[in-house]
């Protein structure tokens, strides 16, 4: 992690972040051990980062940390289960975890100005314009092809192939020329058994 100019109210926040997320009462398993979920994947974010951006700014690093914060309180089954209610769930979780990141980050003494770029990056608004908040679209996708397609694939064994190459596709779609080239250049490690369907999906 890069310092900064005031890099103990950098640490208090990450502090606050990682405190509320260890709250999860969800648990998975890395490295022999049970971790709470969503701790274990703002750990990813962050790991991440470092290793395709680390030059990047302070607010890219609080944002990718806080992406998925306290995630488990609002499950999937408050809104309508419909392709609509769907997306309304995920709309209301970037509003939430940016809201949740900002009064975190007041907590730990950050000015308005960089809790509003923080919160910006994480609602995602300005995907493919905001640099900033490409730069973490970018992370969310190469933690998911890394850590998580895999049991995602697992979950659903109903999809067939032309499913899944629309869902390789629509993560692809997201990234920038540079996320791209950083997945295919060895920068992440690719599912073994997943790697064929993702090369046709985005031949």
């Amino acid at each position: 992690m890069s310092v900064h100019s005031d890099s103990s109210r950098f640490q208090t926040a990450i502090g606050l972040f990682d405190a509320a997320n260890a709250a999860d009462p969800n648990l998975e398993e890395s490295g022999g051990q049970q971790r709470p979920k969503e701790l274990l994947y703002a750990e990813r974010m962050s790991e991440m980062l470092q290793r395709f951006a680390p030059d990047a700014s302070e607010a890219v690093q609080l944002a990718v940390r806080a992406q998925h914060i306290k995630r488990w309180t609002v499950p999937r089954n408050t809104y309508p289960m419909t392709p609509i209610g769907y997306k309304q769930w995920r709309t209301g979780l970037y509003t939430f975890h940016a809201a949740t990141a900002g009064a975190l980050m007041r907590e730990a003494g950050y000015d308005e100005a960089t809790i509003t770029e923080v919160e910006r990056i994480v609602s995602k608004k300005g995907i493919k314009v905001n640099p900033q908040t490409q730069l973490m679209e970018d992370v969310v996708a190469l933690v998911f092809i890394e850590h998580y397609l895999t049991t995602f694939a697992a979950q659903h064994p109903d999809y067939d192939e032309a499913k899944w190459c629309d869902i390789i596709k629509k993560t692809w779609q997201k990234m920038s020329a540079q996320g791209r080239e950083f997945a295919l250049s060895g920068g992440i490690t690719l599912p073994e058994a997943l790697t064929p369907l993702i090369v046709k999906a985005i031949s």
